[in-house]
């Protein structure tokens, strides 16, 4: 599956590992740009300049970012995420933010005909690094079947909590 991952932190660098040691093909973005080409060389996949160009073609977007506002300038500051989004794809934020952010992407997202989960993680550092993180997601029930199996590569817990914001009210 082609999928893009956006923030190369202390878990999103092993999130996203693990996706690309699945078998899918990532696209990865981070703002410092050195982080983003040493996940590439231990990793594979490809870097991208801006968070827009990484979700251009991308079938799942993943977040994982520092706060609401490091959310809301990658996903719709100018080269957002948004932006790059296809029509029928799906954006996983899975940045500890606010249930006001996360509603707001979702009505954004359901305006450019894409999905949207908000999917906070537990588990610190240790469960991405060892693939057992704990997830609680926010959304439409579709729209989390499809992204359990993906969301299982570095989950061991992953559950649909409610509705838009249930995940960052969890």
């Amino acid at each position: 599956m082609n999928l893009a991952f956006i923030g190369l932190g202390v878990m999103g660098y092993p999130m996203a590992g693990h996706l690309a040691q699945a078998g899918h093909q990532l696209v990865v973005f981070n703002r410092t740009t050195s982080k983003a080409e040493q996940w590439v060389e231990q990793y594979g996949g490809s870097l991208a300049l801006t968070p827009m160009q990484a979700a251009i073609g991308a079938e799942i977007v993943f977040t994982c970012v520092g706060n609401d506002e490091d959310l809301r300038q990658v996903t719709l500051g100018e080269d957002g995420a948004f932006g790059g989004m296809s029509k029928g794809s799906l954006f996983i934020d899975h940045t500890t933010a606010s249930a006001n952010i996360a509603r707001e992407l979702f009505k954004q997202a359901q305006g450019r005909e894409f999905a949207f989960l908000d999917a906070p993680v537990s588990g610190g550092q240790t469960g991405a690094q060892n693939g057992l993180l704990a997830i609680m997601v926010g959304g439409n029930a579709g729209d989390f079947e499809r992204a359990k199996p993906v969301l299982d590569v570095y989950a061991k817990l992953a559950k649909l909590m409610g509705p838009p914001g249930s995940g960052q009210l969890t």
